[in-house]
């Protein structure tokens, strides 16, 4: 018989239903019976014993809540009963770093096929960027696009123009609205894609953004770091570099942040700035020609075998619900161990969502300089967002708290397990490249596309990315693969979901079970033999953090 309960850890003082269970279900874990005070929907908890208020709240065996009045045995946790508490954390006097890494011996020998750089660095992807310094020359960076895409190959073809063509011909026919209502869409493609002229290169990316001037210094600078994290990328064989020039973001500034991330660049990369240039046609034909012969030494590049530490995997999540905690982010926290143990490296964001479980991420760092460092990025993010008039207990969102995410603290301790349970090898500021192999832990806000952006300029060259509603965020250069925390969520959006990790709820694997299964996906994916839905749906998230309160 299905489980109908679950236990997360055995401090807890809250029980996770697993499915719908009606109004004075009786249901037994553990020896104990339990009767439902109301109805409790799937993925929410409920009270094991009696609480008064001003109680402590326990789930993953860490302070989540506490009742804001009495709540019976068997009654619902919700926003109406419980309010967000998290406990404090502090430099601890040792560290607790030991740790059993999983048995890696099935992938000890296994290789990816990737894109080798002269630094050292492997792509699971080819792309050749186009990038603008400043919000100004978005629209020459449009322009380039329309004159690039199609003519080598890289459009994408109108997958609802002719269902758009046939409502037309229907309106023309004298069709009434009820019937253009009624009027059912059949997948076509309206057309087949020209083929590539670069074959080798996986496509030409467009990174616009409303940055580069204006604001303060501080942000031109933090850009210029992100965008040279995206330069110097494994999956980006060479960028243009469109510059207007009396922007804050200089070319100077940008040449900087290269040189910080790899000191001997030697990619294809040309600058062209407007106001030096002259005109508009001169400037948009010179970086025309310049593309197209960096795409033409781009193209030499090709697929050769590499070992599994040279994978990064950036963990995220989005649209989470009370699956994900116990399904989808652990699992993708037990790859996150295999390929640590395996000499990869791993990025933890979001630091909103790791409130209430400082003190175990603190302790994991296998330094003080990084625990010290972790602790004042913590405290210092919430300052700010108090100071904005918010704070970390306001990061759940309505479809969270639907699905049973009902405080920060419940929704962190569930998003942290995406960090398995591998030493934190070393904290990072954003926009930061990871240097270290191991789990890295990098300062971003929990909104899903800036942290993803986040990521990849650190250098993950995949991102595995939880999601319990369903959410179709991807990134220009780097896979995102799509794991959802429930069986339902993956049958209704197949067409953007990947893997299906409600296997755990459904008792059909074990979380190892899952993790290895991942892995297993994610060199398929880093090796070009499998695509990501994020890729073949052309999601192309790119959102720059201003470092201003996001949550």
């Amino acid at each position: 018989m299905k489980q109908k309960v679950l236990k997360v850890h055995p401090h807890d003082n809250v029980l996770v239903a697993l499915q719908d269970l009606e109004k004075e279900e009786t249901v037994e874990y553990n020896g104990t019976v339990y009767t439902m005070q109301e109805k409790i929907p799937a993925k929410h908890k409920f009270a094991v014993a009696p609480m008064k208020e001003g109680d402590a709240i326990y789930m993953y065996g860490v302070l989540v809540g506490r009742a804001q009045r009495t709540i019976s045995a068997g009654s619902r946790i919700a926003v109406e009963n419980v309010h967000h508490a998290a406990n404090g954390y502090e430099l601890a006097a040792q560290r607790k770093t030991t740790w059993q890494p999983p048995d890696v011996s099935r992938w000890q020998q296994q290789t990816f096929m990737g894109y080798h750089r002269a630094n050292g660095s492997v792509g699971t992807a080819n792309y050749w960027l186009v990038i603008p310094l400043v919000f100004c020359e978005n629209r020459n960076v449009e322009v380039l696009k329309e004159a690039l895409l199609p003519e080598l190959g890289y459009a994408r073809p109108g997958k609802y123009a002719a269902f758009t063509r046939s409502l037309a011909a229907k309106q023309r026919a004298g069709v009434g609205s009820q019937q253009i209502l009624e009027t059912v869409y059949t997948e076509d493609t309206a057309g087949a894609q020209n083929s590539r002229v670069f074959e080798n290169v996986d496509g030409i990316k467009f990174l616009t953004h409303d940055g580069g001037c204006g604001g303060i210094r501080q942000d031109a600078q933090t850009l210029c770091g992100l965008l040279a994290g995206y330069i110097t990328h494994a999956n980006v064989a060479g960028a243009t570099v469109l510059s207007l020039g009396c922007q804050n973001a200089q070319i100077s500034m940008l040449q900087d942040e290269i040189n910080k991330r790899d000191p001997g660049f030697s990619k294809p990369l040309y600058i062209l700035d407007q106001q030096q240039t002259g005109a508009e046609s001169q400037l948009i034909t010179d970086a025309i020609r310049q593309t197209f012969a960096g795409l033409m030494i781009a193209n030499q590049c090709t697929r050769q075998p590499a070992p599994l530490s040279k994978l990064c995997i950036g963990l995220e999540c989005g649209g989470s619900d009370g699956f994900s905690g116990i399904s989808a982010n652990p699992a993708i926290g037990y790859t996150s161990d295999l390929l640590t143990a395996l000499g990869g490296s791993v990025i933890l964001a979001e630091f909103p969502e790791l409130c209430g479980v400082e003190q175990e991420m603190s302790d994991r760092c296998r330094n003080v300089d990084d625990a010290t460092r972790f602790i004042q990025l913590m405290r210092t993010y919430q300052q700010r967002a108090e100071e904005a008039g918010s704070g970390f207990d306001m990061n759940p969102s309505p479809g969270n708290i639907k699905d049973g995410l009902i405080t920060d603290a419940i929704k962190s301790a569930g998003a942290a397990k995406k960090g398995g349970t591998s030493p934190v090898a070393a904290v990072l500021d954003y926009p930061e490249m990871v240097r270290q192999p191991g789990l890295n832990l990098l300062c971003t806000p929990g909104n899903d596309v800036e942290s993803t952006t986040a990521e990849v300029g650190s250098g993950a060259n995949v991102v595995l990315f939880t999601t319990g509603l369903g959410t179709p965020t991807g990134n220009p250069i780097a896979p995102v693969i799509k794991l959802s925390s429930n069986t339902k969520l993956y049958q209704r959006m197949h067409d953007i979901i990947d893997i299906n990790t409600g296997t755990i709820i459904d008792g059909e694997e074990t979380i190892a079970e899952a993790g290895e299964r991942i892995l297993d996906y994610v060199i398929q994916v880093a090796s070009g033999a499998i695509t990501a839905k994020s890729v073949l749906n052309g999601q192309d998230d790119f959102i720059p953090w201003k470092r201003g309160v996001s949550l």
